[in-house]
């Protein structure tokens, strides 16, 4: 009887009302579809106000909230503040726009509430499938590697430990020392920061990145890369990896990939390649000059969120040699073990190929989006984002008062005002503030970088849903900012 009771007093979160909760998820729903539909008619950017601000600040709940009363709050205090880079003025950092499609993909993958790491089920097999179609997209055999990460900087270092894994398998048990020479990574002036950071995460330490000049288009210089090899070796250090570049962060730059294959493939070096955004253009033939040397590097990472508009987070790392990238991160532990039958069974667990053990169904996602929308149809959209990129790159040659700062070989445009070349001095506070006003007008959201210690306003263009008219009214509101800001 005492049992009973205590079974029949038991709580669980699920709601009190199941058809209240549906009928209030019916209208999140209805608010997010309207909310995706309008971006345009939105600024692209509202600051949060401080109401917003301090609706948040308060100490962890003791007690719950009336759904309906926390929607409110969201639909409120968050929801009017986001970074809406679903808005098709939003060209800011790298960051695709996602699509409704990818919203409901999310709502589905959030419902099934899978940990897709191990077990038999069908989320492990589509993932699986989603990483195969990566393979195909990117050119590598089919028995190589690959994993699902969240994004590029994940990829990297996932790569970089594999790359680490090649040049000793010692280094996973007993450490860096395993090595007695110190071991050098290569890359260009222009590699991301994330790379950087996976060369201090992975122990090599980030004075042993080679930063190799570039040349006047941003490109990495072989001819420097061989003499700091040579100079490397003579000093007694180890080369052991070569970092390209599949466009830039800053400029979009394409590093000579097949010369960087060549010299790893003679100097029995790992190659890299970082595609954040710019190994997805390998789906259109006219790249093959660019990017084919992408099928013979021994790793490559990209992101479906960016130029694909997947929602994030959905990033990709493919590793040439499988046995390799599984030795690099697989440990033999009991209560992982595979069985023949029964949901410990199935796939090969795939924490035995990166560092996450807890990992969502992001493969969902991207699984139908491709299957919706196919690589035709996202070709179509990268051609048009190039399109749209060079008749940007047109207005800003023709218009006295902008200056192109930067070849724009893909889809990054990097320029600013300049209203009769005065000082550098002055001119990188004046298209700081003009970058700052124009966002505070909510009229575009490009970001920004610096070229030569430059200031320049920076569009990188991967957004599905720009059209002309907006690149029109980018130009048209900087010259009007600047000119005010001028005095002219």
């Amino acid at each position: 009887m005492k049992q009973e009771i205590l079974l029949e007093a038991a709580q669980s979160l699920d709601p009190v009302s199941w058809s209240q909760l549906n009928q209030l998820g019916h209208r999140m729903l209805d608010d997010l579809f309207y909310y995706l539909e309008t971006a345009g008619k939105r600024p692209v950017w509202t600051k949060p106000s401080q109401d917003a601000k301090d609706s948040i600040q308060e100490p962890v709940p003791e007690n719950g909230l009336d759904t309906t009363a926390l929607y409110e709050l969201f639909a409120q205090n968050i929801l009017p503040y986001n970074t809406s880079n679903m808005h098709p003025r939003f060209w800011g950092w790298v960051q695709g726009g996602g699509t409704a499609l990818g919203m409901l993909a999310d709502m589905l993958a959030s419902g099934m509430n899978t940990n897709v790491s191990i077990g038999d089920n069908m989320p492990m097999y589509v993932d699986k499938q989603v990483v195969e179609w990566s393979k195909q997209m990117m050119g590598f055999p089919d028995t190589a590697s690959g994993l699902l990460v969240s994004g590029a900087s994940i990829a990297n270092i996932t790569a970089l430990i594999a790359a680490r894994h090649h040049a000793s398998a010692h280094i996973k048990s007993k450490g860096i020392r395993a090595v007695p020479e110190q071991l050098v990574i290569y890359g260009s002036a222009e590699t991301h920061n994330c790379v950087l950071k996976g060369v201090e995460v992975i122990g090599i330490g980030s004075d042993n990145f080679r930063k190799v000049p570039v040349d006047k288009n941003y490109r990495i210089k072989t001819d420097e890369l061989k003499r700091m090899l040579v100079q490397d070796r003579k000093a007694g250090l180890r080369p052991f990896c070569i970092v390209g570049n599949a466009g830039t962060v800053n400029t979009g730059a394409i590093d000579p990939l097949h010369k960087l294959a060549a010299i790893a493939r003679e100097e029995k070096l790992w190659l890299h390649i970082d595609g954040a955004f710019g190994a997805i253009p390998k789906l259109l033939p006219e790249f093959d000059d660019e990017l084919k040397a992408i099928e013979q590097a021994d790793s490559v990472s990209f992101d479906f969120h960016k130029w694909m508009s997947v929602n994030y987070e959905a990033g990709c790392v493919l590793i040439r040699d499988a046995g390799l990238h599984r030795e690099a991160f697989a440990s033999a532990v009991n209560y992982l073990a595979l069985h023949e039958r029964g949901i410990s069974a199935g796939p090969d667990g795939l924490q035995n190929y990166g560092m996450e053990l807890s990992r969502n169904f992001k493969a969902l996602k991207i699984w139908m989006m491709l299957k919706a929308y196919g690589l035709e149809q996202f070709r179509t959209i990268i051609r048009q984002n190039l399109q749209q990129a060079q008749y940007l790159a047109s207005l800003i040659e023709q218009e006295p008062l902008l200056q192109l700062m930067a070849p724009a070989p893909l889809n990054i445009v990097c320029f600013r005002f300049n209203p009769g070349n005065p000082a550098p001095t002055e001119l990188n506070p004046l298209n700081k503030e003009i970058l700052m006003q124009l966002h505070e007008e909510g009229i575009a959201a490009p970001t920004y970088t610096l070229l030569n210690n430059q200031y320049v306003i920076r569009v990188a263009h991967t957004n599905h849903r720009s059209r002309q008219k907006d690149f029109d009214v980018l130009v048209q509101a900087i010259i009007r900012i600047g000119n005010r800001l001028t005095g002219s």
